[in-house]
């Protein structure tokens, strides 16, 4: 099977964000965010990863109430072409976090299968790949709109 491969059992998770050291089930921020976006695990570069870890990092350690309102303002959402999307920082402003755009070989073909009613709440994860573009109905992207910008490349 692929990582783009769609089933009702099985979930795909890349090798590359426990790698970072994420476990699962995700912190409140990073599983909020893919429950919002509707993003396959898979779809987001290790960038998005790199970003999600260390801002729950800073919620952990330092306190500091972040939330989807706040990672809003501070990246677009982009698609990089093959349904694969990463964070790109707002036009005009210095890249919030350094270090996280560093780029990796081989992460699409590092992932693995685990099925969905083995894991916590592994039946309501996402598990259709984000495969028009940024193309959704109305309510969507209005909903979609008052949290993030996003823009296609």
């Amino acid at each position: 099977m692929k990582s783009d491969c769609v089933s009702d059992a099985w979930i795909t998770f890349p090798a590359s964000l426990f790698q970072i050291g994420f476990t699962y089930p995700f912190p409140f921020l990073t599983q909020s965010f893919f429950t919002l976006i509707g993003l396959c695990y898979v779809q987001a570069m290790p960038m998005v990863w790199r970003v999600l870890y260390t801002l729950e990092n800073i919620i952990e350690q330092v306190g500091i109430d972040i939330g989807l309102f706040e990672l809003s303002q501070l990246y677009n959402l982009v698609s990089h072409g093959s349904h694969r999307f990463l964070f790109k920082h707002k036009p005009g402003q210095a890249h919030p976090i350094l270090k996280t755009t560093k780029n990796e070989t081989n992460w699409k073909n590092q992932f693995f299968f685990v099925r969905k009613d083995s894991i916590l709440n592994g039946n309501h994860l996402p598990k259709k790949w984000i495969t028009q573009g940024r193309i959704w109905d109305h309510w969507t992207r209005t909903i979609l709109g008052l949290i993030f910008s996003i823009k296609d490349n």
